[in-house]
């Protein structure tokens, strides 16, 4: 089983839920932060100590410390981890549903498990402890067709970049120019126009703004 772990999430309550769980599995090096910075900022020290965790679960989403933050998301706290600790074992568990969130963080953030908080919560993070163990994934019934093919109803990659572009201010013109420059394709400005059309009706956005916004709250960027 795992010997060191670290749980990191803004309410005490459900970190004593966790610690709870760990106890029963018998694990005992145990730690837990309240904020992202904390946890990137423990994760790291530990590696650099050569006393390294083995497994890490958090929450995404966090109130606001006093503290300006560098990580303002689980999310962001995730992407971040796993670029520099590729093989850090990592635990979600949020009250967050949506398939595109959770297949964003399986198939790009390559997360091991991602567990829906509710009445079965903690009988779920028991079992996807021992899955991620095992060197298998899991993920709560409510989240579970992630792993299927994506529906219509669902954007790529490519879109993403797309929108998040346009959320900087960007003109469809310029999103194209800075896909050719970076060898990014199709860059054309008519395939920029049809995709973007496409969203708005998809997500029956008003506007490009209506669409940022709603993509900004599904979590996608």
């Amino acid at each position: 089983m795992f010997s060191k772990v670290l749980i990191s999430d803004d309410l005490g309550s459900i970190n004593q839920g966790v610690i709870s769980v760990l106890e029963g599995l018998g694990i005992e090096n145990i730690h837990q932060v309240q904020y992202c910075d904390d946890a990137f900022l423990k994760i790291k020290r530990a590696e650099l100590d050569a006393k390294p965790f083995d497994l890490f679960i958090t929450d995404l989403s966090f109130i606001k410390d006093h503290r300006a933050q560098k990580f303002e998301s689980g999310s962001d706290l995730i992407k971040a981890l796993k670029q520099d600790l590729p093989n850090l074992n990592i635990i979600v568990y949020s009250v967050e549903d949506r398939l595109q969130k959770v297949r964003l963080l399986l198939n790009e953030y390559k997360i091991n498990a991602y567990v829906c908080k509710g009445r079965r919560g903690l009988i779920e993070l028991e079992k996807a402890i021992q899955f991620v163990y095992d060197k298998d994934i899991f993920l709560s019934p409510q989240v579970a067709q992630a792993l299927t093919p994506k529906t219509n109803l669902e954007i790529d990659n490519y879109d993403i970049q797309v929108v998040k572009l346009l959320s900087t201010g960007l003109s469809q013109e310029e999103i194209s120019q800075k896909f050719k420059d970076n060898n990014i394709s199709p860059n054309s400005l008519s395939t920029i126009e049809k995709r973007l059309n496409k969203l708005r009706i998809q997500f029956k956005a008003n506007n490009a703004i209506h669409l940022v916004a709603i993509v900004k709250d599904l979590g996608l960027i």
